[in-house]
């Protein structure tokens, strides 16, 4: 795939914008380093040095990473609409009349799968704004009621992801209070979604700090899913960033049913899936990439994987019942498809030559990361307790 200069995307990740993510984040009560699991027994199982997967279902309380990006996108927002710089407000304290009455009354609109929507309904509310989120069609009835519980209106579409992403801009524009907050990113729409990868980048700023206290440098290899591509693409820019000489190899991962992103790979050229896009791995069922996101992909991303259902299945029964000695993780489909992926990579002989490409050997130091917890709980037992898929 022909490369092209990206330096533009590279620059929203480079350590000045994400210590400031980072920063901001900090500012929460909620916030808390969420943990770095070693599961040293299983890498020794499958025969490479070490295994270390972050484990964001403990993110603010919330189940999931996603509060990260529309947080602090919507804190930029208020900002800016305020005239003053994100550091100058005291996002610990409820906004001052001041504030408020510079930037009016605000509705925030999203679509979502799930855990998007969760963390802008989240913020909105931390924030005394309105939400309006869509889901769509084939949505989990739990995850909706999540969403409302966290004060937002919402309801379930009749349409698929990206179609009902065009209906909460559409709503939007029809709004004179509406905004857009979505992670993903077209022409003309830029900004907020460059906020939501920066946003992004404070739990990849928190695992690389974590690596180090284990005395490992740089990770040999990163696994990373991806829906729209934005939290891969911040991944691989921020490592980038940090690493241009030697980054580590990494493997980028789709639901089959939605791998736009392969596909554009294989293409040379950003395509789109159409359809229903029906995957149990909810939060990566997109079939439209982040342009911003796309251009580290293409350049930098080293593997594209398109991964089935029983994949994902079989990664949240594995870190669901762990080696005796490594720590158990509750992980989502969406969370878990990295973990099931590299078990298929080292134990199914159909891959090897895969693994081999990959240069997985005895010396590699995997990060993974466990983007959600049990988000759907009925849908987690019926893989990891009953068998499915």
């Amino acid at each position: 795939m022909p490369k092209t200069d990206c330096s533009r995307s590279l620059s929203l990740l480079i350590r000045a914008e994400t210590e400031a993510a980072l920063s901001f984040h900090k500012n929460f009560p909620q916030y808390t380093e969420t943990p770095l699991i070693s599961l040293s027994n299983l890498a020794a199982f499958l025969g490479i040095k070490s295994i270390y997967i972050k484990d964001e279902s403990f993110r603010f309380g919330l189940n999931a990473f996603k509060v990260l990006g529309s947080s602090y996108a919507i804190a930029n927002y208020i900002a800016e609409q305020s005239g003053h710089k994100l550091a100058e407000l005291d996002f610990r304290m409820p906004l001052s009349p001041e504030i408020k009455e510079k930037t009016g009354d605000i509705t925030f609109y999203t679509a979502t799968d799930g855990n998007h929507g969760r963390g802008v309904a989240w913020a909105a509310n931390i924030l005394k704004q309105k939400s309006i989120v869509l889901m769509p069609k084939g949505s989990s009835p739990n995850r909706l009621n999540i969403i409302q519980n966290e004060g937002a209106e919402a309801y379930i579409t009749e349409l698929n992801y990206d179609d009902t992403v065009r209906l909460a801009v559409k709503k939007a524009s029809e709004d004179p209070n509406g905004v857009v907050i979505q992670d993903t990113a077209w022409a003309g729409y830029e900004e907020i979604p460059g906020r939501i990868m920066q946003g992004y980048s404070t739990l990849v700023c928190e695992a690389h700090a974590q690596l180090k206290c284990a005395g490992i440098e740089r990770p040999t290899h990163v696994f990373i899913q991806a829906g729209v591509g934005s939290f891969a693409g911040t991944v691989i820019g921020i490592f980038k960033n940090q690493f241009p000489d030697n980054p580590p190899i990494t493997v980028v991962i789709e639901a089959s049913a939605a791998d736009n992103l392969y596909n554009s790979c294989v293409l040379g050229e950003l395509v789109v899936k159409k359809g229903d896009l029906l995957t149990i791995m909810a939060g990566l069922s997109c079939g439209e990439g982040n342009i911003i996101s796309w251009e580290i992909l293409k350049n930098h991303a080293d593997f594209f994987v398109s991964a089935p259902d029983r994949v994902a299945a079989k990664g949240m029964r594995l870190l669901s019942a762990p080696f005796t000695g490594d720590e158990r993780v509750i992980s989502g489909e969406s969370g878990a498809v990295s973990s099931g992926l590299l078990y298929a990579l080292l134990k199914d002989n159909e891959y090897r030559d895969f693994a081999d490409a990959l240069g997985l050997n005895s010396d590699s130091v995997v990060l993974l990361f466990s983007t959600e917890g049990d988000t759907d709980p009925d849908m987690y037992r019926s893989i990891v307790w009953d068998g499915k898929y």
